[in-house]
């Protein structure tokens, strides 16, 4: 649970009750693809019981899950099955299909074969903090993220969220922890970061399991290469990774957060404490290093929010031509 954040403030002017929640979220409950249906998304029950609640409120906080299907149909599968059809075609009439019926012929054989499509199912855990009006969704892309959002709009009448921003950009604030060796107070610098240039080579440079505090990391940053994403810890409790856009991943609950706790702890309601718990107080410390929260207008009032443009709220896309050069021990998986 909470693997990401992207984390959003939610307007003040949004006021809803619990049940009006659930009567809202009802309207889109989620369904399995039909035959020919490609992708279907709606609300499940967050605790996975069959005809559940579609919000669970835990120690006021309310949880929500948002389930996808799409259906698995390989690009090169459909492109012979249109293939066969063409060539049908041509067999029949002594023609090639054109432009047009080739399109037509396209949308022919993805019925065809989506009744015989594996489906991929995926979901998203929301979390709405109604006293700090915030929303909080474990997305790891702005597009998840982007999805769940629309999804809530349509459904509550009055809802309006903004991207949590701050006075601070978080680029230029893990350049200098990193180039300090200052990090805010309650956090500490981990051994994972990424640095990427800014100019039209994108020269990136990643270190995995690797200390940070050594002159290399100053040179590339004195050099123009600029920290993406930087592995933190936070009051001993979580460690996750911090991204230029302000989006955290790779949440994970340390060692302290469990102690004094027996095994029959364990459950939805223990796991949505401690997730909520303690990230509810990781957040205003972040922002706080970060420079506290801008300002904007966000259904119809002033609130200490800052709504990013496309371009600051989405990474930069990676160039595949650019060189790269990795540190630290090898792994399967690479650290971001």
């Amino acid at each position: 649970m909470f693997k990401n954040m992207i984390v959003y403030r939610i307007a003040e002017s949004w006021q809803t009750e619990l049940t009006q929640l659930e009567e809202a979220l009802a309207k889109s409950v989620f369904e399995e693809c039909g035959a020919t249906q490609e992708r279907s998304v709606g609300w499940v029950p967050p605790r996975g019981e069959e005809h559940g609640p579609l919000v669970e409120s835990v120690g006021g906080q309310w949880i929500l899950r948002l389930m996808s299907e799409a259906k698995v149909l390989p690009g090169s599968v459909l492109a012979r099955k249109v293939k066969e059809k063409a060539e049908r075609i041509e067999q029949e009439t002594g023609r090639k299909p054109g432009k047009k019926e080739s399109k037509e012929l396209k949308e022919e054989a993805k019925l065809d074969l989506l009744p015989m499509a594996f489906t991929k199912q995926g979901s998203t855990w929301v979390w709405i903090d109604p006293a700090a009006y915030l929303l909080v969704l474990d997305a790891g892309s702005q597009g998840r993220a982007d999805e769940v959002v629309t999804m809530l709009v349509e459904a509550l009448p009055g809802f309006a969220v903004a991207l949590l921003d701050t006075q601070e950009s978080p680029q230029a604030c893990m350049a200098h922890w990193l180039k300090e060796q200052e990090p805010p107070v309650g956090f500490s610098v981990d051994r994972e970061c990424e640095l990427k240039s800014a100019d039209e080579a994108k020269a990136v440079v990643r270190y995995s399991r690797h200390p940070l505090d050594i002159d290399e990391i100053r040179e590339h940053i004195d050099q123009g290469k600029l920290p993406t994403k930087l592995a933190m810890s936070w009051d001993d409790r979580v460690s996750f990774v911090l991204t230029e856009s302000l989006q955290i991943k790779k949440v994970s609950f340390l060692d302290t957060v469990f102690e004094g706790q027996k095994q029959d702890d364990a459950g939805f309601d223990a796991d949505v404490a401690i997730a909520t718990g303690e990230l509810s107080k990781l957040l205003p410390d972040l922002v706080e290093a970060l420079g506290g929260e801008g300002r904007t207008e966000l259904g119809g009032a002033t609130t200490t929010a800052t709504a990013r443009s496309d371009a600051d709220r989405q990474p930069a896309a990676v160039d595949q031509s650019a060189a790269v050069v990795t540190h630290g021990e090898e792994e399967d998986d690479p650290p971001f």
